[in-house]
């Protein structure tokens, strides 16, 4: 049976101020406890509806606690109560400088929802982009929302929180440095580098002027459509599959 001070606990993990004092954070539903489970992620506690799913069988070695419908009510952050909850420890990663310049990976200026943010982790999964650059104003990748979006691609994907400005001075000169603009080339018919950085900018915003200055090529995605006056941008996360679609497609066919 849990107590109230575990729920109390676990509940506080909604806000980031909590999530940093404490170093822990949430998964909820069979999927993303299933990837955190089978990760290197460290186990704090495991919660769950029926020893029928079989948790305990995991790469820590970690005993589920069976709890009531109920109780998981308590603690979850989803509507419909999932069947698993897991809550593990933030990792403590640093940025490899030489793996940045010699790869390609994603720059987020000031991406305000945690939907977006925890689809670009998953595409970047999905596209075997394993770093993603965050402004400090960019959502918190631990967020439950964002945990949620991301379906497990947050135990494979990197994500480091920086001062942008002091980031790109760490970079290598020669670096290819994207972003994406209206005013950009047709990314369909631009030279594309399979290292490099691509900036996606802030939903109502776009890439800040500070980091703007860093970009070496600016890219477009063309709309096509006849209503093209009327269909104004992409949502951030549509346009960053696209873009890394297309990068990656020139460097597999």
């Amino acid at each position: 049976m849990l107590s109230k001070a575990k729920i109390k606990q676990i509940k506080s993990l909604e806000y980031k101020k909590f999530r940093d004092e404490s170093g822990l954070f949430v998964a909820e539903g069979e999927k993303s406890v299933c990837e955190i489970l089978q990760s290197n992620l460290e186990i704090d506690s495991l919660f769950c509806l029926s020893d029928a799913l079989l948790y305990n069988d995991n790469k820590h070695n970690i005993k589920a606690e069976i709890i009531s419908e109920n109780e998981m009510k308590r603690i979850s952050f989803l509507k419909t109560p999932p069947t698993a909850f897991v809550v593990a420890k933030i990792p403590d990663k640093k940025i490899n400088i030489n793996d940045i310049n010699n790869s390609l990976n994603i720059i987020l200026d000031d991406i305000q929802d945690p939907g977006n943010l925890g689809t670009i982790i998953r595409l970047c999964d999905w596209f075997g982009i394993q770093n993603i650059i965050c402004s400090h104003k960019t959502a918190d990748c631990f967020s439950p929302k964002t945990v949620q979006a991301t379906m497990g691609a947050i135990c494979r994907v990197n994500v480091f929180y920086v001062q942008l400005n002091d980031f790109f001075d760490t970079l290598g000169k020669n670096i290819n440095v994207y972003g994406t603009f209206l005013e950009g080339e047709n990314i369909y018919s631009a030279k594309l580098s399979p290292q490099g950085l691509i900036i996606m900018g802030n939903e109502g915003k776009g890439i800040s002027s500070e980091t703007e200055k860093h970009v070496t090529q600016k890219l477009c995605i063309p709309c096509l459509s006849d209503n093209a006056t009327k269909t104004e941008s992409l949502n951030v996360s549509v346009a960053a599959a696209i873009v890394c679609s297309e990068f990656k497609r020139r460097n597999f066919v």
